[in-house]
């Protein structure tokens, strides 16, 4: 049955990228941590977000630059 109009699926999705697709701007080992107050600039680390640090100067929290 090779109905164009047919609702069913056959399995194609994302490709295993996991969550997001990894094509977000900024996702990926690289890059820094940046502070949208002061602008203080960190090198990001593996594994940590960098929302869940905060800015060693003033004290805000980072965002991925």
């Amino acid at each position: 049955m090779n109905n164009p109009f047919s609702r069913g699926g056959r399995g194609q999705g994302s490709g295993g990228r996991g969550r997001g697709g990894g094509t977000k701007p900024g996702s990926g080992p690289g890059g820094n941590c940046v502070c949208p107050q002061c602008g203080h600039k960190i090198p990001h680390q593996v594994g940590q977000r960098c929302i869940d640090l905060t800015c060693p100067k003033c004290g805000t929290k980072m965002i991925r630059e």
